[in-house]
């Protein structure tokens, strides 16, 4: 089958004060019809500006230096704007990483896409509207004519995602470009979307080039992939033989960094430093540096791709006689961990936690209502562990762990640390236990003050509870928590924007431990980093658990996350545990028709892992309205009269395992 889309040494710089980055350097490929190709890597490797690039998109300072595009023939790069203007959005189109930032907030969904439609079509007025619901209810947004009139806060992230497929879908475009369309969403919607793609592709024979750094989503998404590192491309092949047998030193890291659930008792393999700055020339291999495969050629010379099988070439010195020999080897052997603390007791227990948020209406702005986010927790975390507490986004995760420490007001319930009821405590006494209980955020750039120094930014919380005797003591203090958590002492002079995102989320950790607390709370730390940043916190944290003897609570969606971390896990959905038990026994055997459906979405590498999937139904309904009776039954194909008129009791299935669900009723007695 002849090229599509076909790349020819794509060279794109971009001007900067440090001098001229190489964003995009040589890189050639081709996409046929029909076909999905994966470019995957890590952040800063080029992948984006890659789709900029074609898409003739890209920011003042950024231009083309050389190479073609060809689509169907037609040069891309040598076309006016005006031209061009014409294609994107009809021939050619995009779904961007963040549909919140790309969506105008001023302008109803119906005139963004409306305005797509008659830009290409001779579509107006009514007939356009229509052609705007039809492709809302094509994407499967449900009261499609409703939604239309509505604007993109009023929809959750998996409905702006879909908003924007519709509009980038609204003229038939043969080719779409979607840069990690599915990285910021739970992994159902995630799942609906990917499905969403899949079906639309088959139908119109749309060519897609995916952008992603989920090696899962790959696997189950693409026809080919590419591997990029530092501007270029390492290796290519069609996806099993690269799933199957990866060549190049730097992917192999990538699957070598995944945390896997036969991996738990041993650390996560690392790559050790971070993507080279693309402002500088290379000489030799750009991955030398990080490699521990690397020789003196690897240094000194930049090596040819070598074609390894009809689908499969690679760019490495390691096969520059054309020999497989290390092809598929076996990864690097990982050093078990061992649980430093076997008997364990209750550090924190909740019970009955309610957290509801009033809905004031009005120009006298009265309470017209409750978000009931949090509507009946139990919780019971052990000294020395970790609880995973996973479920849909919006489903009140976070604001459990907000709770735990006070930082939002409590409607009702019980937060037992130890022997003392956090819950009715005075501001002024629970100062004194802010340093038992400490919090890391999703994401540590806006969670860091950018006007301080790392070093002020750890010894705030130090200074405000009362840690250390004197400025000595904490400067001390200090240094040893930056050595804890990977960094050096000469980085406490620096601002946070100096620092990568996994080097920022370091830092919150140091700030986390410098007032000594027993339980951390941490509000999905991985979710925003490549996997081999991920590995180096997920070991990070372990190291600190079995030195320190912490605890955690450990929010998260990524549920391969749970199976290497967590020693119990807690499913939550619409504000309530549905589900809860040892990682063992919920992942394994899953009871509740929510959680077998939050597993089965969860994107495998491996085809014969990967389960039966069980497709939701739906959004999950809002709760300022949750449903009478168990919450699910709108989405539950198991739904019954009874679960659409009685919450279901909790039913201890054994000792490892408890379900909310009438499908497994109570002994009697």
């Amino acid at each position: 089958m002849s090229a599509f889309l076909h790349v020819e040494n794509l060279s794109t710089w971009i001007d900067t004060d440090r001098g001229v980055v190489r964003a995009v350097d040589g890189l050639s490929f081709h996409l046929r019809k029909g076909e999905t190709f994966a470019l995957l890597g890590e952040s800063g490797c080029g992948k984006s500006m890659t789709a900029l690039s074609l898409m003739r998109l890209l920011p003042d300072a950024a231009r083309v230096m050389s190479g073609r595009v060809l689509l169907e023939g037609q040069d891309l790069l040598a076309l006016p704007e005006a031209t061009m203007r014409s294609l994107r959005g009809h021939r050619m189109a995009m779904i961007f990483q963040e549909p919140g930032a790309s969506l105008n907030p001023v302008l109803s969904v119906a005139d963004q896409i409306v305005e797509v439609v008659t830009r290409h079509t001779a579509l107006r007025g009514r007939a356009a509207l229509k052609r705007c619901i039809e492709l809302l209810d094509a994407v499967g947004i449900p009261d499609a004519a409703r939604r239309a009139g509505e604007y993109p806060f009023q929809l959750s992230g998996g409905m702006k995602q879909r908003v924007m497929i519709a509009g980038a879908l609204a003229c038939d475009p043969a080719l779409l470009i979607a840069d990690e369309p599915t990285t910021a969403l739970d992994v159902t919607i995630q799942a609906q979307v990917l499905n969403l793609l899949r079906d639309i592709q088959r139908q119109r024979g749309m060519a897609m080039l995916l952008i992603a750094h989920d090696l899962g989503v790959v696997a189950e998404s693409a026809h080919r992939v590419a591997v990029m590192y530092a501007g270029e491309i390492v290796e290519t092949a069609g996806v099993d033989s690269f799933f199957a047998r990866p060549a190049h030193p730097y992917t192999r890291k990538l699957f070598d960094s995944l945390p896997r659930r036969d991996g738990r008792e041993a650390p996560l393999a690392v790559i050790p430093g971070t993507v080279p700055s693309l402002a500088k020339l290379f000489k030799g291999c750009r991955f030398a540096d990080r490699c521990d495969r690397a020789w003196a050629l690897c240094h000194d010379t930049s090596p040819a791709p070598v074609e390894l099988s009809p689908d499969h070439v690679v760019r490495c010195h390691l096969y520059r006689d054309g020999s497989s020999a290390v092809l598929g080897g076996a990864a690097p052997a990982r050093i078990p961990c061992t649980e430093e603390h076997a008997t364990t007791t209750t550090l924190l227990s909740v019970r009955d936690l309610r957290i509801h948020f009033p809905v004031r209406k009005g120009l006298l702005r009265r309470v017209a209502g409750h978000v009931h986010a949090v509507d009946g927790v139990d919780l019971e975390i052990p000294t020395h562990r970790t609880v995973a507490l996973v479920g849909e986004s919006g489903c009140g995760k976070t604001t459990v762990g907000k709770g735990l420490l006070r930082l939002l007001p409590l409607t009702a319930g019980e937060v037992r640390f130890r022997e003392v009821d956090l819950a009715t405590l005075s501001p002024a006494d629970m100062r004194h236990h802010r340093k038992d209980i400490q919090i890391v955020f999703q994401d540590p750039y806006s969670s860091l003050n950018p006007r301080l120094r790392v070093k002020e930014i750890i010894e705030e919380g130090m200074l405000a509870l009362g840690v250390g005797a004197d400025a000595a003591e904490r400067e001390q203090r200090i240094d040893r928590l930056l050595d804890q958590v990977g960094l050096s002492s000469e980085m406490r002079h620096r601002y946070p924007h100096e620092f990568s995102g996994g080097q920022r989320q370091r830092v919150a950790i140091a700030r986390a431990l410098a007032v000594e607390p027993k339980l951390i709370v941490c509000d999905e730390p991985t979710s925003a980093l490549d996997v081999s940043v991920q590995a180096q916190i997920l070991n990070l944290l372990r190291d600190l658990q079995r030195q320190l003897g912490l605890s955690y609570l450990f929010i998260t969606h990524n549920i391969s996350v749970v199976e290497y971390l967590a020693h119990e896990v807690a499913v939550m959905y619409l504000g309530r545990i549905v589900e809860q038990g040892s990682v063992d026994a919920v992942l394994r055997a899953p009871r509740h028709p929510y959680t077998q459906a939050l597993l089965s979405a969860v994107p495998e590498i491996d085809p014969k892992a990967r389960p039966a999937r069980l497709q939701l139904s739906g959004e999950q309904p809002s709760p300022s309205e949750p449903p009478s009776g168990c919450h699910f039954h709108p989405r539950c194909v198991h739904a019954t009269e009874l679960c659409r008129r009685t919450y279901p009791e909790r039913v201890k299935l054994d000792a490892n395992q408890q379900v909310n669900c009438h499908l497994y009723p109570a002994a009697p007695g």
